[in-house]
């Protein structure tokens, strides 16, 4: 396995392969982009709906044959905020996405492979841009490209996680080269890949650690996550949304997951790698379902890792004790990424009081009842120490 056969990089990991800031989209998509970069200044006024109806219906058939992945991807950012901004922007979530909206999304996410909404992809992967375009792609260095309300808080939770992405990158790349190890039965160069990786989740972890330092649980579940719930499993939508003027739908109501971290894809490729499994429940399904709303070649990383990998197999085989302690420190980093993510839910959803019938505390915007869903996982992860 290399990770340039799946678009990926040590340097970026599961981030874009391209600076979205350098895209450049035709002419006819520049109205689009506009209103979608004004949307922070268009939520106030209240009708923020009046607005994105204004907005020309743009046929991208030609687009998704002729345009480049970057350019599809970067159609997909501005949409998926608009189609957002249009469900939550008012006090009742419409029954309709009108067709000016419903049409080119539709569109654009078939061409990148990903369900017409708002994805974790769109959200952080490709919304990022370098102040200093040779520097790192860290904190110090980066800024968002697109918003819903705008604000530190909103910019803080997307960057936390871009700059989480491009640093397990490192670990991407020896996973790959694990794989082959664990085939060979190298224990030693098992050890070597395994330290590394251990380095990479202490750096993950860290840099996790700083969401609260500009991120506000209060700011988050009620200026940041209201804008990216999605519809299916909630009470705000019913049966989902109705997608005017696309054919394939017949006019009935679509249900899509809400954009959630849940999507990225570092965790099940580390799953994959170490061979941690999960029971079949109602939670595994769900699990399983997230996957298709990754991009596709990040699917089939994940995918190709789990067929692939035996490492957990080789290392009890080889029965030595530094690869089997370098494991279990992996498992163990890995269950406190897991424990982390599960204090943030309870601090920032869980312990938060809420009215509103789409922004439910007790479930997340996936629509999962996630603290049963993170703690499980967590668990499961625990209970792959070898002995």
């Amino acid at each position: 396995m290399k990770l340039s056969d799946y678009g990926l990089s040590r340097e970026r990991g599961f981030l874009a392969n391209f600076d979205p800031a350098g895209v450049t989209l035709p002419a006819y998509l520049h109205p689009a982009r506009d209103l979608a970069l004004s949307i922070p200044q268009l939520i106030p006024t209240g009708r923020v709906r009046h607005f994105l109806e204004q907005l020309p219906l743009i046929d991208l058939t030609e687009f998704c044959k002729s345009g480049t992945e970057a350019q599809h991807r970067i159609a997909m950012l501005h949409y998926s905020f608009m189609v957002q901004t249009y469900v939550w922007g008012e006090p009742e979530a419409p029954k309709a996405l009108p067709a000016c909206l419903a049409i080119p999304i539709w569109q654009v996410g078939q061409a990148v492979g990903q369900p017409p909404l708002l994805p974790y992809s769109s959200y952080t992967l490709e919304n990022w841009a370098r102040f200093d375009a040779s520097g790192p792609i860290d904190l110090s260095n980066i800024h968002t490209l697109q918003h819903f309300e705008g604000g530190m808080d909103e910019a803080w939770f997307i960057l936390v996680h871009v700059a989480i992405e491009a640093r397990a990158g490192e670990m991407l790349d020896e996973a790959t080269k694990l794989v082959s190890a664990a085939k060979a039965e190298d224990g030693a160069a098992m050890a070597r890949g395994l330290a590394a990786m251990k380095a990479v989740w202490d750096d993950v972890n860290a840099i996790f650690d700083r969401m609260p330092e500009r991120c506000d649980p209060y700011v988050y579940f009620h200026r940041v996550r209201p804008w990216i719930h999605g519809w299916k499993d909630n009470p705000a939508l019913g049966p989902g949304l109705i997608y005017e003027g696309v054919a394939e739908t017949k006019g009935e109501p679509q249900a899509f997951r809400g954009q959630t971290g849940s999507q990225s894809s570092i965790v099940p490729a580390m799953d994959a790698l170490l061979g941690v499994g999960h029971a079949g429940d109602p939670l595994r399904t769900f699990l399983d379902e997230l996957h298709i709303y990754r991009p596709p070649q990040h699917r089939r990383f994940i995918d190709d890792l789990r067929a692939q990998s035996v490492v957990r197999a080789a290392i009890q085989k080889l029965g030595t004790a530094e690869p089997r302690d370098l494991y279990n420190d992996n498992i163990r980093s890995l269950a406190r990424f897991r424990t982390r993510h599960l204090e943030y839910a309870a601090t920032y959803i869980n312990r938060q009081a809420s009215t509103a019938a789409g922004n439910d505390p007790d479930v997340g915007t996936g629509g999962t009842p996630f603290m049963r869903y993170l703690k499980k996982h967590r668990d499961e992860a625990e209970n792959h120490l070898l002995t």
